[in-house]
């Protein structure tokens, strides 16, 4: 199996327990990051973390005691113990009739040659893709809004695919608005050939899904992991599931397996300002080793860090794949 990426130098990591029998296994200093690490914060979520400077940086969910969304930027030299800003991220417009910023959730961050491109659930008539860019994660600028209202979940991809960028996203308020989309782009400004790429296909996800991280470049596709929710009789359950899309066309689905690789199951997974929910947003994915380190949140309440390796997702999601069953 070949990782296209780089070496994480420092990277958080814990070695499976031996006892474990799942794809993913949890940190013991789980949850990592809470309200106490910001000032007047109700909660710290659904967070984005990438390498940088040889420790790491991020843009972090914080809903303040008016319960608020907002973003925050932090640094941590060893991605467990984080320095987060005080106060929210204040955006530079790339041109003065974009919206003005009024709350942002759920951010991605996604590396692109020397630049490092935020989407987030932004505001503009509705929920839909915000965008911004940054070099040093203390300058943020604002960019175009990827889409029209309403949509959610905008995921990136590191790299031009046959020389246009492209994004996960999940348009919603149409009828069925539980599908994940890819669109491209020829400049990160304007988007088009929007291509349906997965549907809900288990019990586990059929009520919607949404792109979770930036999707892992190997030689057997692009490997993506994101949430699916279930309706129970004591309302929705976020679990997280695996695929592989097609390398030059991610909207292809080459693999899927039908069963989750991880479920809520830890009391701060299972209780808080909405229970029974994980929701990843961020994978450190070390090439040399195919360790991958996920950051996601927990019942919108905090953060956790998990711990598997790349071989070992490719491996579930081929042996439970449904795309190629007979």
């Amino acid at each position: 199996m070949k990782i296209i990426g780089n070496e994480v130098v420092n990277m958080p990591w814990e070695e499976k327990p031996k006892d474990c029998e799942q794809v993913f296994w949890r940190s013991d200093k789980n949850p990592i990051l809470t309200k106490k690490d910001v000032p007047y914060a109700n909660s710290i979520m659904n967070s984005a973390v990438v390498p940088f400077e040889g420790g790491f940086a991020g843009v972090f969910r914080v809903d303040d005691t008016t319960r608020w969304p907002n973003m925050y930027a932090g640094f941590s030299e060893d991605g467990v113990k984080w320095d987060i800003e005080k106060t929210p991220i204040q955006w530079i417009k790339t041109n003065p009739e974009i919206n003005d910023f009024e709350y942002g959730y759920d951010p991605r961050v996604c590396k692109i040659d020397d630049t490092y491109y935020i989407t987030w659930c932004n505001n503009h008539e509705g929920p839909t893709i915000g965008m911004a860019y940054t070099y040093d994660f203390k300058e943020f600028h604002q960019m175009e809004n990827a889409f029209l209202p309403e949509n959610r979940n905008g995921v990136l991809f590191p790299r031009k695919i046959d020389g246009k960028y492209m994004m996960l996203s999940r348009p919603i308020g149409y009828e069925r608005e539980r599908n994940i989309f890819i669109s491209q782009s020829p400049d990160l400004e304007y988007w088009g050939r929007h291509r349906l790429a997965l549907k809900p296909a288990s019990n586990w996800d059929n009520v919607k899904i949404g792109a979770g991280p930036t999707p892992i470049e190997t030689d057997e596709g692009w490997l993506i992991i994101y949430h699916g929710v279930v309706k129970s009789c004591n309302g929705s359950i976020y679990c997280i599931g695996s695929a592989i899309l097609d390398l030059e066309k991610p909207w292809i689905v080459k693999y899927r397996a039908d069963r989750f690789v991880m479920s809520p199951e830890e009391m701060y997974e299972r209780v808080g300002d909405v229970g029974n929910v994980i929701f990843p947003c961020a994978l450190l994915v070390d090439a040399p080793t195919g360790r991958v380190t996920m950051y996601y949140g927990c019942a919108d309440t905090v953060v956790g860090m998990a711990f598997t390796y790349v071989d070992d997702l490719i491996a579930f999601t081929k042996e439970h794949d449904i795309i190629n069953r007979i």
